[in-house]
């Protein structure tokens, strides 16, 4: 297992949080994404001393440093709605998330910001700013890092363009600035209309995104080929390699230096003996270039 790699994939918590890092364990992975509750449903049982204790041993006894795990919200949560009352669950909600991943020691939660539904991208972006800088305040020094994750543009949603992100990050204070970074997904920034089939075409959108909002911010990757075409605009997940992006992006990610600290993760489907994402990690791994 070639740790220095940070790959893997989303894992399931069912069983209990350190299931999740059995199953990653066992097919290889060297970075972990998961739930930290049902992403379908609002409310969460409370996350006792027994699971935190059992998902630190998992990780000592696998050696995952906690810098190469990431955690996704619910897919409920929308910080960008116009609804007031929505807006509220939301932030409670999202605080929750925050709340968890602290408690289960992961540092960094992955969120899709949300979608406007109507009230346009400017009021949209502005709400997804206000309630980050309220759920952060409430917060004064957790250790847990926002990502903002690009998104494919569906419907309303928002953060599909570099602008959006940067417009989100720029309307916060400095301290929840420093508190907030980014995820790319693949599929998506492609399905946003984003084109990294080739390589100066790749060189291009990292310079893009550098410029616009800074490399640096930059935490996490999701690692998704696409159902869809370039500027569909529709989130659905493919195979690597399988899908109209291809393999080649992926090579240029795998092997780029600037990139090599972060962990990826698929999101692709997947059966319970996990082996669409046996194949889909050796395809990554095969990609990088022997020193």
């Amino acid at each position: 297992m070639e740790k220095s790699l940070k790959l893997g994939a989303h894992m399931s918590i069912a069983g209990g949080y350190s299931k999740a890092l059995d199953r990653a364990n066992s097919i290889g992975c060297t970075a972990v994404q998961l739930f930290t509750k049902n992403a379908s449903q609002w409310a969460a049982k409370p996350i006792v001393e027994a699971d935190t204790t059992l998902f630190t041993e998992a990780l000592e006894k696998y050696g995952y440093p906690s810098t190469d795990l990431v955690a996704h919200d619910s897919y409920l949560i929308n910080l960008a709605t116009p609804d007031d009352a929505l807006w509220e669950k939301s932030l409670t909600a999202f605080g929750v998330e925050l709340d968890r991943c602290a408690q289960l020691g992961i540092p960094a939660l992955v969120t899709h910001a949300g979608a406007h539904m109507g009230s346009g991208e400017e009021a949209g972006l502005a709400r997804i700013s206000a309630g980050l800088e309220r759920v952060l305040g409430e917060r004064p020094g957790q250790k847990v890092t926002v990502l903002l994750e690009t998104t494919a543009g569906q419907g309303t949603s928002l953060c599909y363009a570099f602008e959006h992100i940067r417009d989100v990050i720029s309307a916060l204070t400095t301290e929840s600035k420093e508190r907030v970074g980014v995820c790319w997904d693949t599929c998506h920034i492609f399905a946003a209309g984003i084109d990294f089939t080739e390589e100066y075409k790749y060189e291009r959108m990292v310079d893009s995104f550098d410029r616009i909002v800074g490399l640096d911010r930059l935490k996490a990757i999701h690692m998704n080929d696409s159902k869809k075409g370039l500027g569909s605009r529709v989130d659905r997940h493919d195979h690597i390699g399988k899908g109209m992006l291809g393999v080649e992006p992926f090579r240029y990610i795998m092997n780029d230096p600037r990139l090599a600290h972060l962990p990826k993760v698929l999101e692709t489907p997947k059966g319970e003996d996990m082996a669409e994402d046996i194949e889909n990690l050796a395809l990554l791994r095969s990609l990088v270039r022997s020193v």
